[in-house]
């Protein structure tokens, strides 16, 4: 990687990073939120449970069948990235509504719901057999 598009990179984790932090105090009303490393952003972390991440200074939140819905009709995109060969798209990621973004009610009522998605889609622990 040249240094220039290394320094560009370590620019965007910053801004992501600081986003992400102002994001979990924003939210601090859910109660306490973690700021974890993810790939080439950072994830909110509520209880263990990853609801939403911040890439490049845009959050992306959870989302279900029942609330993709919802995002697809205020025109919001799902999560993509570039590989190689093609662009993937995240379908359980979408990036937040604006309205999310400009006021701290309509923020937490969209995190809420993606926190719902995100604990709906964890798979049960499995259990060790009977010995």
């Amino acid at each position: 990687m040249s240094r220039a598009k290394g320094a560009a990179a370590a620019g965007g984790a910053e801004r992501s990073h600081g986003r992400a932090l102002e994001l979990a105090e924003s939210l601090g009303a859910m109660g306490p939120i973690e700021v974890k490393r993810f790939f080439g952003g950072f994830g909110l972390v509520q209880a263990g449970v990853q609801f939403a991440f911040v890439m490049k200074g845009t959050l992306y939140l959870r989302v279900d069948d029942a609330t993709r819905p919802d995002f697809e009709r205020l025109g919001a995109v799902p999560f993509s990235y570039a590989t190689s060969a093609s662009t993937v798209k995240v379908a359980s990621y979408y990036e937040a509504p604006v309205d999310a973004l400009e006021d701290p009610h309509a923020l937490r009522e969209w995190a809420t719901k993606a926190l719902a998605s995100a604990l709906g889609a964890r798979k049960p622990a499995r259990r060790k057999p009977a010995s």
